[in-house]
């Protein structure tokens, strides 16, 4: 087997004008798992029919909300926050894992790998991170305002020049929060799949005993990985609406009010 690696998603064919990739198939069958899983989970969990599967996905499930009810301090925000978040965890996951799938480099068409996790392309992983940018500033218009958010980080540098400093240091911050969570989940799986073309390559006839440690060590990377992009889009949305809630107020009125005793 000759060694083939692209950082770019490559093309397979075309439907009219519109380039079809490796990675968009791989992406499609993720989706279509994805969305299965998900649907027939649901539904045997609504006829209270349960088995080792169903009752494993939802125990994943009921963890996930525990970790959004821990991050996220107000639980209706929670709440609504939550099917993008587990969304997104199970479906980076899946991905993810497609890209352990035996034969990854063998099945090839025109020359070019048939099988490409999605997550291994930069594309998929950068709309992914601008979904969860933007969708983090929804929520902190809804609870700031539209000025109390862009106070965030528009302030007169005359009257508040630290205020002002740190209000570019946050709109840097978004800037750097989004390319890195795109950075972070493409490199992890781009990575992923060159080690295990390459260990296939150097172990030859031994691949099929010296590769299943690798998989099973890939399988873990990409569940870490998408609790990773699961935790950091809660915590990017509990900083965000936090922001109002810790301001300190020098109001004459307030600094006049007795403290109250508990």
């Amino acid at each position: 087997m000759e060694l083939h690696i692209s950082i770019a998603a490559e093309e397979l064919f075309r439907i009219g004008s519109f380039p079809v990739t490796n990675a968009l198939l791989t992406g499609v069958v993720g989706l279509i798992l994805t969305v299965t899983i998900l649907w027939y989970v649901a539904s045997k969990v609504k006829k209270g029919s349960y088995n080792r599967f169903v009752g494993l996905v939802q125990w994943v499930f009921e963890g996930l909300l525990k970790q959004i009810d821990d991050i996220v301090p107000d639980k209706r925000l929670g709440r609504k926050i939550a099917p993008l978040a587990i969304t997104i965890f199970f479906f980076v996951l899946l991905n993810y894992w497609l890209s352990v799938i035996p034969g990854l480099d063998t099945i090839r068409i025109h020359g070019v790998p048939l099988l490409r996790s999605l997550t291994a392309d930069l594309n998929f992983t950068l709309g992914l991170a601008i979904i969860t940018v933007v969708t983090v500033q929804i929520y902190a218009i809804r609870h700031l305002g539209v000025l109390g958010n862009a106070g965030r980080y528009l302030r007169n540098p005359l009257k508040d020049p630290v205020g002002a400093f740190e209000g570019v240091l946050e709109l840097i911050g978004e800037v750097s929060r989004g390319t890195a969570l795109a950075l972070r989940l493409f490199g992890n799986a781009f990575a992923g799949e060159v080690l295990l073309v390459v260990i296939a390559v150097l172990t030859s006839y031994f691949a099929s005993v010296v590769l299943p440690f690798f998989m099973a060590f890939e399988l873990f990377i990409g569940f870490i990985q998408a609790y990773v992009f699961f935790v950091l889009t809660l915590i990017f949305t509990a900083l965000a609406v936090a922001h109002g809630d810790h301001l300190p107020d020098h109001s004459p009125a307030l600094a006049k009010q007795p403290l109250k005793q508990e």
